[in-house]
């Protein structure tokens, strides 16, 4: 076995598995990968793609690559095909993590390096991550099926209006985001959340790539305070699926928590999603925040996987 740079291959050396990839994400999590994997297969034939492959006579049978954004680097993929032969499959991921967080670890202005890694269960692939100072926090992958029945939300304050999503959002949704995430555990986890700037490109990287989907604005909402004209919520939804939607963020002002927005902010997009025969909603959330758990359950979602989110600061 070879451990190369992934820049050496074209999307004709990688397309078989990534086809395999594809049908493990749709088995797991109800989510189709083809959107992604071709845009990985794109950034491949450019040789723009920086990351590893692992190979045995020719054939690539697992990768892992990454991106740099600014003075971070983050983990985007890492996956092992399921018949790697005479290979430890564990082994493998472990030598391309290591090769993957070495690099950029070693990057010229790289101080921080984020990683979750969906299909991979708690603690699979942790050990190259902690033995180099990785901070880990479990998250959750919760799924609602959208039957028939819908729950009936609470009555919200009267001076609180949900709406659809709209282009002129932006820049007060990314002020809600910043509020609503500061001391918060997934400010940790993921740092865009810290300013405004960085809410803003977490935004855009929703709404405008497939990463996490296709966006959805029929199923994606804002509460608004008619009094003070301001948004004091948000939910953005996701198509991961020609039926399953996704929630990409859900969060409320600090101030105006407890009175029922985030529930009617779900329930807006689930309605919606059922409205147009879609089959699941599902999200993820760290398993830290209680609260919202605790809200998720309440609602109908159960827990279908528990994964892991790692960061290092240099």
């Amino acid at each position: 076995m070879e451990i190369l740079d992934l820049r050496h291959f074209s999307s004709v050396d990688l397309r078989p598995l990534l086809d395999e990839e594809v049908r493990v994400w749709a088995s797991l999590l109800s989510w189709d990968y083809s959107g992604s994997a071709d845009m990985i297969l794109r950034y491949v034939d450019s040789k723009i793609l920086p990351g590893y492959a692992a190979i045995d006579r020719g054939r690539i049978f697992g990768y892992a690559f990454f991106v740099y954004e600014g003075s971070k680097g983050v983990i985007g993929d890492l996956f092992v095909a399921s018949d790697s032969r005479n290979h430890n499959a564990h082994e493998v991921e472990s030598q391309l993590l290591t090769h993957v967080i070495e690099t950029l670890q070693q990057s010229p202005g790289i101080h921080r390096v984020e990683a979750q890694l969906l299909v991979h269960e708690t603690g699979g692939v942790a050990r190259p991550f902690t033995e180099q100072g990785f901070q880990r926090h479990a998250r959750l992958f919760m799924l609602l099926p959208l039957g028939p029945a819908a729950r009936t939300a609470p009555p919200l304050d009267p001076e609180i209006e949900i709406r659809g999503w709209s282009e002129q959002d932006y820049q007060s949704a990314a002020a809600v985001i910043t509020t609503a995430y500061r001391d918060h555990v997934d400010a940790e986890i993921n740092d865009q959340y810290r300013t405004l700037s960085g809410s803003l490109r977490f935004l855009n990287n929703i709404v405008r790539f497939p990463g996490c989907g296709t966006f959805d604005p029929g199923s994606s909402f804002v509460a608004v305070h008619k009094r003070a004209r301001s948004m004091v919520g948000l939910i953005l939804c996701s198509r991961v699926r020609h039926d399953v939607g996704h929630v990409t963020q859900v969060c409320v002002l600090p101030e105006h928590r407890s009175h029922g927005i985030g529930v009617a902010l779900l329930a807006a997009t689930s309605d919606n999603l059922r409205r147009r025969n879609f089959t699941q909603l599902s999200l993820t959330v760290t398993e830290a925040n209680t609260h919202a758990v605790e809200l998720y359950r309440h609602l109908g979602f159960d827990t279908k996987r528990v994964f892991d989110a790692f960061v290092w600061e240099g």
